[in-house]
């Protein structure tokens, strides 16, 4: 029988959300929906934790009006930024009434220096036991572990020194997790930790999707594909090479994971998998994701100015004028020459030259991520 704690319903742990971080905004949001859905639908309290973003209230804002589109009952921001606030009851107050706990991306060496130890890092821990999902994107899904990268090199061979751990909360056992994985290329440094301790399963989980784990049955949620090495068996060097020597890791089984697929973390096989989405959801993800990529920049930007984005809309307007002044300018010049020939044609149009379309004003690119410095920010 459950029981009522803190105004929840405990029946056994709730739902862990791992996302890989620019996880859909715009269009389908399945990811955040599915969260929302675990943390209670209609009847969810979900507390946003922002404290890895250097954005101001505005990341706050954003995943607020996300999740109330999405049904939930109340989304309320909580942002402890030292240990002393982790630890004063006035911010750990609004997780005993939380049906779901949701960090965002940023900085994951500071969520970990801030959240793990304290009293909201274990009230979180005791939110999640009595049943509210917890979840995370980018830095906030690495901090699920017991041990999660603190920050590394990209690349896809693994070598010695290529990344750092810090301690997360442990929620999810015997693993590590890394994010925005196949994007921004980090095969090298979660094979490399797997290679300094076999016994962790490396979790790779790509952008738009999550790794939802349930007890020890992890399924997967997304456009992406989530990547697991199991070094149960591995052949490794890594205990005496060098510096950033590459490292030997042999043996090492791959598992990739696309969307429906279950795999069980205790177990270390796969349980299941369904069939691909339709073609036509594909199309209209595909025909999304411009708009996706260019929001996602904006959130992964992390603290750009909005004085930047202001100053960009202004540079493609000015573009778009000049590109439209030389029609402009021919158009008045022909009507002209043809006042002067004596050609008037009340009742006549001009044809449409050949291209001549209606475009679209350019939008100048945002910054594209690339490989990520050794900066500690997911």
């Amino acid at each position: 029988m459950s029981e009522q704690q803190g105004g929840v319903t405990t029946g056994g742990p709730g739902a862990l959300f791992a996302i890989g971080g620019a996880e859909d905004k715009l269009k389908k949001r399945m990811v955040l929906q599915e969260f929302v859905e675990a943390a209670g639908g209609s009847k969810a309290r979900i507390v946003v934790v922002p404290t890895a973003s250097a954005l101001g209230p505005d990341v706050v804002d954003v995943y607020s009006a996300l999740f109330a589109a999405l049904g939930a009952a109340s989304v309320v921001g909580v942002r402890p930024e030292n240990r002393e606030d982790a630890d004063d009851p006035a911010f750990i107050e609004p997780l005993y009434e939380a049906t779901g706990i949701f960090m965002t991306g940023g900085n994951q060496l500071k969520l970990s220096g801030v959240v793990t130890g304290t009293a909201f890092g274990r009230a979180v821990t005791a939110a999640h036991a009595r049943g509210a999902a917890v979840g995370g994107t980018s830095a906030g899904a690495s901090i699920l572990a017991e041990h999660m990268i603190a920050f590394g090199r990209s690349g896809a061979t693994p070598r010695q020194r290529m990344s750092q751990l810090a301690g997360g909360l442990g929620l999810v056992q015997g693993a590590i997790v890394d994010q925005h994985f196949a994007q921004r290329n980090r095969y090298g440094r979660l094979l490399s930790l797997v290679a300094q301790s076999p016994g962790l399963l490396g979790i790779g989980v790509d952008e738009d999707t999550a790794a939802v784990v349930r007890g020890t049955h992890l399924e997967v949620v997304g456009r992406g594909a989530v990547t697991i090495f199991d070094g149960s068996r591995i052949t490794s060097n890594a205990h005496y090479a060098s510096r950033s020597e590459a490292i030997l890791a042999s043996g090492v089984v791959l598992h990739v994971l696309p969307a429906t697929a279950t795999f069980d973390l205790k177990a270390r096989v796969l349980l299941s998998y369904g069939a691909q989405p339709p073609a036509e959801e594909v199309a209209s993800i595909e025909a999304a994701e411009a708009d996706l990529r260019n929001l996602a920049k904006e959130i992964a930007a992390e603290g750009v100015s909005p004085a930047y984005y202001a100053e960009r809309k202004r540079r493609a307007g000015r573009r778009t004028a000049k590109a439209a002044a030389p029609a402009k300018k021919a158009a008045t010049a022909k009507k002209s020459r043809s006042s002067a020939a004596g050609q008037s044609r009340p009742e006549a149009t001009e044809p449409l030259s050949a291209g001549a379309e209606l475009s679209r004003p350019d939008t100048e690119p945002g910054p594209t991520p690339g490989p990520q410095p050794d900066s500690g920010t997911a």
